[in-house]
């Protein structure tokens, strides 16, 4: 599985790729066959600084992609890997049921 970690507009540091690798990292164990993992961070600059963390999953057949706003990387992060989740376990069990 290859995570790859973008950040626009900023430079992200070392301590918050870390733990972006680590959560992401988590979803190996939902499903076997994951090819590529993209995480792309963003913000937007206004009265409220909001910070996106959007993940797109690659797998044989399909890409599934999550995205979440907060104010904060690591909280957009962690609720972006709980979407995916669900979203590996769903596919998991329709593969089953064929």
């Amino acid at each position: 599985m290859n995570i790859s970690i973008t950040a626009r507009k900023f430079k992200a540091h070392e301590t918050l790729k870390d733990f972006i690798s680590g959560e992401v990292s988590k979803i190996d164990r939902f499903y076997d066959n994951i090819l590529d993992v993209d995480v792309i961070l963003s913000y937007q600059a206004n009265k409220d600084t909001t910070k996106t963390a959007e993940i797109i999953v690659k797998v044989p057949g399909q890409v599934l992609t999550a995205s979440e706003v907060s104010d904060d990387y690591k909280k957009s992060t962690v609720l972006a890997v709980e979407k995916i989740q669900r979203q590996l376990e769903k596919l998991k069990t329709k593969k089953k049921s064929h």
